[in-house]
């Protein structure tokens, strides 16, 4: 839409709104009291002639997709030793879609992610291209039952899933890790960045593809349904972790010609996603979504740490292509408010830029929970597996206020004023759901316009708000 019909559109949708009441429900958190409903707001008449922090339109932008975080071995090792209460308490406070924060669109890794107990894959029988030895056997000991166990609390949970690393021997260096570090045993010099890193002969891209589809349909056997795959956790890393660099034309040399014809042929109703791109040169990205031949089996995008430098003109190039922030920024173990902050800025960042989804990492990890080389991170959950005590943090709360009162079908709205901390959006049921932070340290008044309404609130200090308008 050009500019100067948006404009008129904005205007017109302000000017002509019908007069009716409104109900307001108003839920706020600080690193003192969280999920606090609060009642003291004033609903007054919009007026012409007055300015307002925040002006909500009815113009709606993209379509959300939802939020989530990402399954992994150590965060089931962290859940396994409360006892059932206790763990269904956790699961439903993540999952659930009446009482918890209602995360709805998920990831799980294929094979080793950085918080697997050790770094392993699907298939580590050397030269096995006709996948006679592909087994989710390790799988059923953690992932499986941790992504479950949460299908038990939302049926209707969305899943995607993403290897960090092909098997080994498929690779040019016979390696689950692409640098040494942390006595993960990795031999010789690091590889190369940029470079694929995987073997590009035939064979060895065709028995990848079908690594892919024995994955799908073992995980369908096991009442799990992948949505949908994005080939490649960064490849633009090297580091001491499970990961692969694949340039830009093996990317789309592996979809266009064996990845995406798999999934049309065999399975019909999986997406195939670009990502997880992290990338700041948005080149490396349209090289293979504009490919004639791989672009035609893309669905959508993902990106994460670099990769949120480019994702708005991605989003512009191709505003009908849903895109995801596929991960956090995911902190030191400090769990604190100052995290949440950081977090809340990466998910305004990633959604007014177009995003449609937005994933945590580890959403449950022991008390100073740490990868399998070295790194100490943040989670949603904190479980001391001595005591049993349960802790959610701020970032817990965070991802509640964000998502807690979003519907599937839901659509951010565009809003306009001096306000640098607040998203909206409307639910298929005609609500509006507004998130608003306030970091500073003392409160704040602030007026929210919503077509002939105004919300007058103070605001408390270092808090996240959500507003549930009808």
């Amino acid at each position: 839409m050009k500019t100067r019909h948006l404009i008129t559109y904005l205007l017109l949708t302000l000017i002509v709104a019908q007069t009716h009441a409104i109900e307001v429900k108003w839920f706020f958190s600080t690193s003192q009291l969280q999920w606090q409903e609060a009642t003291d707001f004033q609903v007054t008449a919009f007026q012409q002639d007055q300015v307002y922090d925040a002006l909500i339109t009815r113009y709606k932008e993209q379509k959300m997709l939802g939020f989530g975080g990402c399954f992994g071995e150590l965060g089931w090792d962290a859940l396994k030793p409360l006892n059932n209460r206790e763990r269904i308490q956790v699961l439903n406070q993540l999952f659930n879609t009446t009482e918890g924060a209602n995360l709805n669109f998920c990831r799980t890794p294929i094979g080793a992610n950085d918080f697997a107990r050790d770094y392993y894959s699907l298939n580590d029988y050397d030269g096995d291209f006709a996948m006679k030895h592909f087994s989710v056997n390790r799988d059923k000991k953690g992932l499986i039952p941790y992504i479950k166990a949460a299908l038990e609390v939302n049926p209707n949970l969305r899943l995607w899933a993403c290897p960090w690393t092909p098997p080994t021997w498929m690779k040019i260096n016979h390696h689950y890790a692409t640098k040494a570090g942390n006595g993960n045993g990795y031999p010789g010099s690091e590889m190369v960045q940029g470079q694929d890193q995987f073997i590009m002969q035939d064979n060895y891209l065709a028995a990848y593809a079908s690594y892919f589809s024995k994955y799908l349909t073992a995980y369908s056997k096991e009442g799990i349904n992948i949505n949908m795959i994005m080939f490649q956790n960064e490849p633009y890393t090297i580091n001491i972790w499970p990961n692969c660099s694949w340039s830009a034309q093996g990317s789309a040399r592996f979809i266009g010609s064996f990845l995406g014809p798999m999934l049309k042929r065999e399975h019909k109703n999986v997406e195939l996603w670009h990502g997880t791109m992290n990338t700041d040169h948005e080149q490396e990205v349209l090289q293979v979504i504009d490919d004639a031949t791989a672009g035609k089996y893309i669905t959508g995008a993902g990106f994460q740490w670099e990769g949120k430098d480019i994702v708005g003109k991605i989003h512009r190039l191709h505003p009908d292509m849903p895109l995801m922030c596929t991960e956090n920024e995911c902190g030191d173990g400090s769990n604190d408010w100052a995290s949440a902050e950081r977090t809340f800025d990466s998910m305004k960042h990633y959604i007014d830029n177009g995003a449609s989804s937005y994933m945590y990492f580890n959403m449950v990890l022991k008390l100073n929970g740490t990868s399998s080389w070295g790194w100490k991170q943040n989670s949603l959950v904190v479980v001391d597996t001595h005591t049993h005590q349960v802790t959610y943090t701020p970032e817990y709360y965070l991802m509640k206020h964000m998502s807690r009162y979003l519907q599937a079908g839901s659509y951010k709205l565009k809003t306009m004023g001096n306000d640098q901390g607040m998203l909206a959006f409307r639910n298929p049921d005609g609500s509006t759901i507004v998130i608003v932070a306030n970091k500073r340290h003392h409160d704040r008044d602030i007026s929210i316009a919503l077509n002939d309404n105004v919300i007058k609130v103070k605001l408390q200090a270092k808090s996240f708000n959500t507003f549930i308008i009808n």
